[in-house]
């Protein structure tokens, strides 16, 4: 396979960035370096910062990506952080897949820091896509912790038998290692997407809190 050299894969990632109508790539500056590629500039929600990370990642080439990007909300955007506050609290309402009142909010210049308690990862992931898109809202950090209800043995398997069940995984390429409810993922994969692949499938599992992907890219 013929390496894709910095100046391609710096082309290919804005190409991708302008094709994924979630982002607004007008800001976005692209840099790349020995497959490293760097974003730099403004959006205009944490949504688009996410999702811009999330496109680049999935262009072939790319080993790692570097997210530097800043939040620039439109003037009549900027809200207090009493409303802010108020409209994530709503969301989680409003989402019956997430256990709200096990969820704590604090909002701090436009910060939200979900704590608590859930008993799948999904609830936890569940909750901060669910107010991602909140107006007003800068940054995001999830401190929900998931409770584990089954044993390491369970984890393991389930986590095996998702990747027989999934078409671009090799099953046989990836190890699962399962210490309460930390798992580990170790051996080789042909594409980016295929390790993220890997990794969901991980957090897929009951009472999974921690997922460390150790899966090395080699595309041939």
């Amino acid at each position: 396979m013929t390496k894709i050299d910095d100046t391609e894969l710096r082309r290919r990632v804005l190409e991708e960035l302008d094709w994924e109508p979630s982002v607004d790539a007008s800001a976005i500056g692209v840099a790349a370096k020995d497959g490293i590629v760097t974003l730099t500039g403004t959006v205009v929600n944490y949504a688009q910062k996410r999702n811009a990370e999330r496109a680049a990642k999935r262009v072939s080439g790319v080993k790692a990506v570097a997210e530097d990007l800043a939040i620039k909300l439109p003037g009549a955007a900027e809200r207090g952080d009493t409303d802010i506050a108020q409209s994530v609290l709503s969301n989680l309402r409003f989402n019956v897949s997430i256990p709200h009142d096990r969820i704590q909010v604090m909002v701090e210049n436009g910060w939200v820091t979900l704590d608590g308690e859930v008993e799948w990862q999904f609830q936890k992931s569940t909750a901060e896509n669910a107010i991602k898109y909140t107006l007003g809202v800068k940054g995001i950090t999830n401190r929900i912790s998931v409770k584990p209800r089954i044993t390491a043995v369970d984890v393991k398997s389930k986590i095996e038998g998702a990747f027989v069940r999934r078409a671009q995984l090799d099953a046989n390429q990836i190890k699962v290692e399962s210490t309460g409810n930390k798992v580990v993922l170790r051996g080789n994969v042909r594409s980016w997407q295929a390790k993220e692949q890997a990794e969901q499938a991980a957090w897929s599992a009951p009472g999974v809190s921690s997922v460390e992907n150790n899966v090395v890219i080699t595309p041939w």
